[in-house]
């Protein structure tokens, strides 16, 4: 930041372009470079900010608040092949989140009825609510990084990469 102030308001082109990933960026490289240099770094300085948030208040990771967070969606549970899926991870890593948070009593695992094959991963009451506590103090600092956004860039910057979401769907080969 500049030395005017710790006010994100204030922030500068020039404070953004010394930061992370934009440092690879020459004056020369094309404009799109530039955007996905900024994209990224922007998305590893706020997951990173995060997940330092998780820790000191919560003693979590981003890992189990992604997991639970899941799981807070789907109120009868998922299979958890299906979970590992919507984390894009291995089944894994979920069966070890799991092992964790079921020693903890935030989830409960249970066979399929389907499928014996298939298990069954819900939160627990106490589970529902310690993701409650999280996921309101986690939207809190979301709205808290982004608050040097007006509303209207906001929606704008939504719109604009839901577009560039569709156009990299669309030309994966």
């Amino acid at each position: 930041m500049n030395d005017k102030s710790n006010d994100p308001s204030h922030a500068t082109l020039s404070d953004a372009e010394e930061l992370g990933h934009e440092a690879r960026a020459g004056h020369d490289d094309h404009a799109v470079l530039k955007l996905w240099l900024r994209l990224l770094a922007s998305t590893t300085q706020i997951e990173a900010e995060i997940r330092k948030r998780l820790r000191e208040r919560f003693d979590i990771s981003l890992a189990r608040f992604d997991y639970m967070a899941q799981l807070y969606r789907y109120r009868d549970g998922l299979k958890m092949r299906v979970l590992s899926r919507y984390l894009m991870v291995t089944g894994g890593n979920v069966t070890g989140l799991t092992d964790e948070l079921e020693r903890e009593g935030v989830v409960l695992r249970a066979p399929s009825p389907e499928d014996r094959r298939a298990w069954i991963v819900s939160l627990t009451p106490k589970g529902r609510r310690s993701f409650e506590a999280m996921a309101a103090e986690h939207a809190q600092w979301i709205q808290e990084m982004f608050a040097g956004l007006d509303t209207k860039t906001v929606k704008q910057l939504h719109s604009q990469l839901g577009q560039l979401r569709v156009h990299v769907m669309r030309s994966e080969g």
